[in-house]
């Protein structure tokens, strides 16, 4: 099953519940929620307080992608806030299995994230530990970037990862730049989550684009 994960970072911010409130009608599986700090990426969103504000609003998994530097700092504010799944940067620390310790042990499932010019190989370091692997498609840090085709062939890579280890249960996400012209080809190479920002919420009809990008 595919499952369908809208960026909130995308959404009307004047309206934030209620749209949260449209795309679970629509469909919606998860909700992501871009945590960026303005240092591991140029841009900032939002924090724990914005996170813990809307978590009565839906029963929905909050899918959170930290993009910041020093995540271990910040854990226990968002597993406080309500997230359900915190995914790190390997590239924002020296000792990213120990910062998924930190989160397995506050209850969440816990992710990893490569930005594109990461070696695909250096997942194999995180295989026996994480819930989610996080193939950024784009160049992390604004919405509304492009799908960076060569992702194509990172992403049917993690899934032969996935295959080969003993961990065959690892959810692969993908985030950047999807939409229904290429998910098709982003779930035939081994995806099941697909993270959309700009493709749900600058649509007419969110229902109609959550079920094109599940294929149906």
């Amino acid at each position: 099953m595919v499952i369908v994960s809208p960026s909130i970072l995308s959404a009307d911010f004047a309206r934030l519940g209620e749209e949260i409130k449209v795309v679970e009608d629509a469909g919606a599986d998860w909700i992501h929620i871009d945590v960026m700090d303005g240092h591991f990426v140029p841009n900032i969103t939002i924090g724990p307080v914005v996170v813990s504000k809307i978590r009565g609003l839906t029963n929905l998994l909050f899918d959170v992608h930290l993009m910041i530097n020093k995540p271990e700092c910040f854990i226990d504010a968002f597993a406080d806030a309500g997230a359900d799944l915190l995914t790190i940067h390997v590239e924002a620390s020296d000792d990213p299995l120990n910062i998924i310790k930190m989160i397995k042990s506050r209850s969440c499932k816990a992710g990893v994230s490569v930005k594109p010019d990461t070696p695909i190989e250096v997942l194999n370091n995180f295989m026996d530990h994480v819930d989610l692997i996080l193939i950024m498609s784009v160049n992390p840090g604004f919405s509304g970037q492009r799908f960076i085709p060569s992702s194509l062939e990172r992403i049917k890579k993690t899934r032969t990862l996935i295959n080969e280890s003993s961990n065959k249960n690892i959810h692969l996400q993908v985030d950047g730049g999807v939409t229904d012209e290429n998910a098709k080809s982003i779930i035939k190479n081994g995806a099941d989550v697909l993270v959309a920002g700009n493709y749900i919420f600058k649509s007419k009809d969110y229902k109609q684009a959550i079920r094109k990008l599940k294929g149906y």
